[in-house]
């Protein structure tokens, strides 16, 4: 590894000594000055974040209002989810999460004593089914469900109660329907855009005519985060997903919910806020930097999900890509060189930039992915340049985060709230959930406490849980609802 002539002299060997600069995770001592003057538009004061959480908050009231929601930006659908797990939900469930290039069947079995097993399968959904017809998809879609039961060998003489994760943006008119708003996360089916989705995965298993199941329930892979955590902590009144996508849904006061029209004997429904759109209306252009423009207009949506977009796993190793390039052409790193792959769309996953921020010394992780992208000998100021432009881009993802929480919790005004949180940005980041936590304090009033709690798998166990809460509650009564405590 080449060290540039003006760092001779200056290397320490034990990187367990170098100082850890204020809000950063490594030595930033390094970073050439130019570098960081670069960066400065990735990271955000807590004035900008403050401005940002009020008009969360705004477009999140908007979006309740019946007045308001046809031309709010914030949509927040009503789920039709009123109901948590209790512990009295017995049998077999099945459930389908579809959220991305793969989606998966479960098998959930629940019974006494807290017994829980779980069985399941990973089915991809290949590129040209996901830009091809909207019967192909689902026709897909049934044809696996169908080889899943015929290998799990499932009774199908009477239909089999299923739970239906579909986590893209969802208008919802009952438990059982609910019209896809708009595709994201590189999804353009056509004849699906306002057509109802658990019609169409009925319509496929109906033309199959080997299959039985009863959708029991459609829900977004946030609300399956909730349903969850709940099955363990009833104090869980937020769900959040900070993977290939960004959403967050919450528990509103069914009277404040003003789109709701269904049972209005219980106090809380939960609602899907579908905050990806926040900024749609330029509310965010104070904030966006050319990357995001760049990443924007090159999207198969432009225009749409721009706070998705400053965050979620899909986009946040290409704006660090797009800065590396951009770096680079200004002779700012690397000496101007580039490899073909690091020049190309993509090809920096956002996995890498976890990597890079793993770690611990001498910069071992951030050479193994500059070789990967074809950047070779590389100086220890480059590694740490690239190491600093990671931890901007993953820290602005984290505190955008932190302003849409703070302004759930100060909306909802509880004080103890558990946030369910699921995704892979959150799971696999080294330091996500930390920026989060210290974000969040700052941006939420005093006497409110919260926690994070990672959802053992939201969007499966959550689907099954809620088609499980639905068939409890066509047996005698039990105590249902919200904990409120």
């Amino acid at each position: 590894m080449r060290t540039k002539p003006e760092m001779m002299g200056q290397l320490r060997p034990a990187f367990s000594e170098l100082n850890i600069s204020e809000g950063f995770e490594f030595d930033t001592e390094m970073v050439t000055n130019e570098i960081k003057e670069d960066c400065k538009s990735l990271l955000l004061s807590n004035e900008q974040l403050t401005t940002l959480m009020n008009d969360m908050d705004g477009a999140i009231r908007n979006g309740l209002a019946k007045d308001t929601n046809p031309s709010s930006i914030v949509k927040c659908y009503v789920t039709y989810v009123q109901d948590l797990p209790n512990g009295t939900e017995r049998g077999k469930f099945l459930a389908l999460d579809l959220g991305g290039t793969n989606f998966r069947v479960l098998l959930i079995e629940l019974g006494e004593n807290n017994y829980f097993h779980m069985d399941s399968e990973i089915f991809k959904v290949p590129t040209h089914i996901q830009t091809g017809k909207g019967t192909e998809l689902f026709d897909h879609i049934a044809k696996c469900l169908a080889e899943f039961i015929k290998k799990h060998n499932l009774d199908n003489k009477k239909a089999l109660p299923l739970g239906f994760t579909f986590s893209f943006p969802l208008r919802q008119v009952g438990l059982t329907k609910g019209y896809l708003n708009s595709w994201t996360k590189g999804f353009n089916c056509s004849g699906v855009v306002d057509e109802d989705v658990v019609r169409l995965l009925k319509d496929a298993i109906k033309r199959r005519k080997d299959v039985e199941i009863d959708v029991c329930g459609i829900l977004n892979d946030t609300t399956g985060t909730i349903m969850s955590c709940a099955w363990k902590n009833p104090n869980t009144k937020i769900g959040l997903i900070v993977g290939t996508g960004c959403n967050a849904c919450y528990v509103e006061k069914v009277e404040n919910a003003e789109l709701f029209d269904g049972d209005k004997t219980k106090p809380h429904v939960i609602v899907n806020t579908e905050w990806g759109a926040f900024g749609d209306d330029g509310k965010l252009d104070a904030v966006r930097t050319k990357y995001d423009r760049e990443i924007d207009e090159d999207s198969l949506n432009p225009g749409q999900q721009r706070f998705e977009k400053m965050i979620s796993g899909m986009y946040m190793g290409e704006i660090v890509r797009l800065a590396i390039v951009d770096l680079a052409n200004q002779n700012k790193l690397f000496e101007g060189r580039l490899s073909e792959q690091m020049k190309t769309k993509g090809a920096f996953g956002t996995s890498y930039v976890s990597d890079i921020e793993s770690d611990k010394a001498n910069y071992k992780e951030t050479l193994k992915v500059l070789s990967e992208m074809g950047i070779n000998d590389p100086s220890l100021v480059d590694c740490a340049n690239v190491r600093y432009i990671c931890e901007c881009v993953s820290r602005r993802s984290a505190h955008l985060v932190s302003a849409g929480l703070a302004a759930l919790l100060n909306k909802m005004d509880e004080k103890s709230v558990t946030i369910g949180v699921d995704g892979s940005v959150y799971r696999f980041h080294p330091y996500f959930h930390k920026l989060m936590v210290e974000k969040t304090k700052q941006l939420t009033k005093s006497d409110i406490k919260f926690d994070l709690m990672l959802s053992e798998d939201g969007s499966g166990r959550g689907a099954a849980l809620v088609a499980a809460v639905a068939v409890r509650d066509e047996l005698p009564s039990m105590t249902n609802g919200f904990s409120t405590k």
